[in-house]
């Protein structure tokens, strides 16, 4: 049995490198948004500063696994066996949430999944042997007290991450305004001095506290020593800001590069329990059982309630493994896009849609603003708003999200908050105390305006209710795995492997699949641009290659819906119907990118193009619909088993799908290629084969006496759709023409 145990250890060991992976991804968002939104250096030079920071952080670590080994949980009243059902599940769950967080871009936590999936095993594995020993309770069993504790601390942590944020942005605006380079020659010691030292007191306190080469003594000098060391480095970092500003040094880079350091470095070290914590303590619980010659059924687990360092290797493994992510995993670029889009001081495509209570919020924030605006002086309002001009912005690169004032801010206030946490001994999660100083600071900054407002507070509370999500599905899907592995015994845990595995494989090629559509690509080249460097023309690219693909989206479609329906195919009208409703949601995206192009159109060109590029998105709207309107009732027909069409309208339906896909495809062609010279041709075909429906629709609503009522309503609406269908086609192409052609 302990040769089981052993390979299971194993198999744990090799989730961690999977849990190392999509917890890197996930936490990237953590260092690395501030710099990547502002723009501060190229990416490739921000993954160095990173990459260096979370190697460190992870190879000096002290590898204190407290959390994993006595917690939660009270190891002295279980067996070996037991918890290493309670780790087994652990991981299993843990790899497959964070894999599912990471694909649709969602920044979480890590810290809260993993203590949410150690409570959830341990209750579930603690309830069994409650009901089969009357003498043990869930007290016994459960380091409430603990577990509670920090999880108070790390959700009382969003609202005070969020507040400071928001005030000491708005403290900072008024102080800098946008156009800040005209003042920072003046406050750029102070500013600097104030960054750093809250920077590099973070290493000192937050970053260098768990490595493994300080010792007791360091500790007691930096508690005996720390008014005068925090006055030391700000008196030194004030003068060194001074000197660099002098020569051309750009100090808010140099701040942005230290933050950045310093974030991945306390992230790697103090963040590494959660991914290699629980692996480590089975090793750990493993080794002792072997040198104890134990039975695993019966072997108690007091021992966990000492400390023990991880091996150095190990953790070198693991640093080597955290740095790989951060450089290869494409979903921590996908995290850290979700947190920069939400922060964006412009108009940006907007990842999210909008709900109810966001709603209700912007109406009620809205009524406030009003209310104190007309309370407040109209010369001392003017003057506030003259700080927060956002005309006067200054970008470091086109197509920034924000300042680097801003970016200076969050790594400043991340740092302070996180080393004042660790230093009153409160748990916190970095994830949401970096998230959450970046939505105070973007709210202050005016970045959520009534354009965007609803869009913004709707990400921001389905992040926090994902952040919610995360602890409720940790705790449910880690005690129903435990209970499960429990039960079913060593099979059902290697059954269990080998789906984890499995699903994680084909996450990450199915993601890959995903990425290979260019659309958001072509889309953040406009977005990057400027009217001065002839927006116009990517637009034109990224308009011609949208409608022509989904104008062949919409031919192809209707073949289909027409040939399957005729061979009371439910599977392909099923296929079809889904890829209608993604080409709809495709439709509304570009609509809403139109809105984002023109925006950033030359005044001259705006006048003359706005009306067209929202006329042609519009009638492919109008397209789409005709188009549903034909699949659904397909679908619902066979799927209802109703009786099929005659033979002669079945020879009818079939013609008409060749010929309306023929007439599509030859407008796609034309538009992609923008070669309009056979628009007139284009259109003539268009309009002979809408005719020639809408007479065979007349024609049909003549007759009598039909013996087959839902076929011949269901024919008839299919005529009367292609019709409208092909009309909405003859538009787009009239549009995209004037669109297309009017300037070159």
């Amino acid at each position: 049995m302990t040769t089981f145990y052993i390979i299971l250890v194993a198999m744990l060991l090799v989730l961690a490198l999977f849990d190392l992976f999509v917890g890197v991804s996930n936490d990237a968002v953590n260092f690395l948004s501030s710099a990547v939104g502002s723009k501060a250096f190229k990416y490739k030079t921000l993954i160095i500063f990173a990459a260096v920071g979370v190697f460190c952080g992870a190879t000096f670590s002290s590898g204190m696994m407290d959390i994993a080994r006595h917690g939660i949980y009270m190891p002295q009243y279980y067996t070996f066996a037991e918890l290493m059902c309670v780790y087994a599940a652990v991981m299993f769950t843990d790899v497959i949430l964070l894999d599912i967080f990471n694909s649709y871009g969602m920044p979480t936590s890590t810290t809260v999944s993993m203590v949410f999936e150690l409570l959830g095993a341990s209750v579930a594995i603690a309830s069994i042997k409650i009901l089969g020993d009357d003498s043990l309770s869930l007290g016994n069993l459960i380091n409430t007290s603990k577990a509670l504790t920090v999880i108070m601390g790390i959700f009382l942590s969003v609202a005070i991450a969020f507040v400071v944020g928001l005030a000491v942005q708005y403290v900072t605006r008024l102080i800098f305004s946008f156009g800040y380079k005209k003042k920072l020659r003046y406050f750029v010691g102070i500013f600097g001095g104030v960054s750093l030292t809250s920077i590099f007191y973070f290493i000192l306190v937050k970053g260098l506290k768990n490595m493994s080469f300080v010792g007791e003594g360091y500790k007691t000098f930096l508690s005996e020593n720390e008014t005068l060391l925090i006055m030391a480095m700000f008196v030194g970092f004030f003068a060194i800001c001074h000197l660099l500003h002098a020569v051309g040094v750009n100090v808010l880079k140099v701040i942005i590069a230290f933050g950045t350091f310093s974030l991945a470095l306390a992230f790697a070290g103090n963040d590494l329990v959660n991914f290699v914590g629980v692996p480590l303590t089975s090793l750990s619980s493993l080794l002792h059982l072997l040198s104890d010659s134990g039975n695993p059924l019966d072997y108690n687990m007091s021992f966990l309630l000492q400390s023990e360092p991880g091996q150095w290797y190990l953790l070198m493994i693991a640093g080597l493994i955290m740095v790989l992510s951060l450089v290869f995993s494409k979903k921590a670029k996908n995290v850290v896009k979700t947190s920069v889009s939400l922060a964006a001081q412009n108009s940006s495509d907007e990842i999210f849609g909008t709900n109810p209570v966001a709603r209700a919020l912007v109406r009620g924030s809205n009524a406030v603003v009003k209310f104190v605006s007309s309370l407040v002086p109209r010369k001392i309002s003017n003057k506030l708003n003259s700080r927060f001009n956002t005309k006067q912005m200054i970008l470091e690169e086109e197509g920034a999200a924000f300042d680097l004032l801003r970016a200076c801010v969050n790594l400043m206030l991340a740092s302070s908050l996180i080393a004042l946490g660790t230093s009153l001994k409160l748990p916190l999660s970095t994830t949401y105390v970096t998230f959450m100083v970046a939505m105070g600071t973007s709210l202050a900054d005016r970045a959520w305006n009534r354009e965007t407002a609803v869009y913004r507070i709707t990400g921001v509370l389905s992040v926090i209710g994902g952040w919610f999500l995360t602890a409720f599905a940790a705790f449910a899907s880690a005690s129903v795995v435990a209970t499960v592995l429990h039960l079913g015994g060593l099979p059902v845990i290697f059954a269990l492997f080998a789906v984890v595995i499995f699903v994680l494989v084909r996450s990450n090629l199915k993601y890959r699949e995903n990425k290979k559509d260019k659309t958001e690509e072509r889309f953040e080249k406009i977005l990057a641009a400027s009217p001065e460097s002839k927006v116009y023309p990517l637009i034109q690219d990224y308009s011609r290659r949208e409608w022509s693909e989904i104008l062949r989206w919409c031919a192809d479609c209707y073949e289909k819906l027409l040939v399957g329906l005729l061979r009371e195919d439910l599977g392909e009208l099923r296929s079809v119907n889904k890829k209608v409703k993604i080409l709809k949601k495709h439709v509304q995206r570009n609509r809403r990118h139109g809105t984002l192009c023109t925006e950033r159109l030359a005044q001259e060109d705006l006048v003359v193009k706005n009306f067209f590029l929202y006329q042609a998105n519009d009638f492919m709207g109008d397209a789409l619909f005709s188009l549903e309107q034909i699949s659904s009732p397909c679908k619902n027909h066979v799927d209802n088993g109703f009786s099929p069409v005659d033979k002669e309208k079945r020879k009818k339906l079939l013609r008409m799908a060749a010929h309306v896909r023929q007439k599509i495809e030859y407008t796609a062609d034309m538009v992609e290629s923008m070669d309009f010279s056979c628009y007139d041709d284009v259109r003539n075909q268009l309009r002979e084969e809408g005719s020639k429906i809408f007479g065979e629709r007349k024609a049909e609503m003549m007759k009598t006496g039909s013996e087959n009522i839902r076929a011949e309503i269901l024919y008839l609406t299919i005529l009367y759709e292609s019709w409208a269908l092909l009309d909405s086609v003859g538009s787009v192409a009239k549009a995209s023409r004037k669109f297309l052609t009017v300037k070159q």
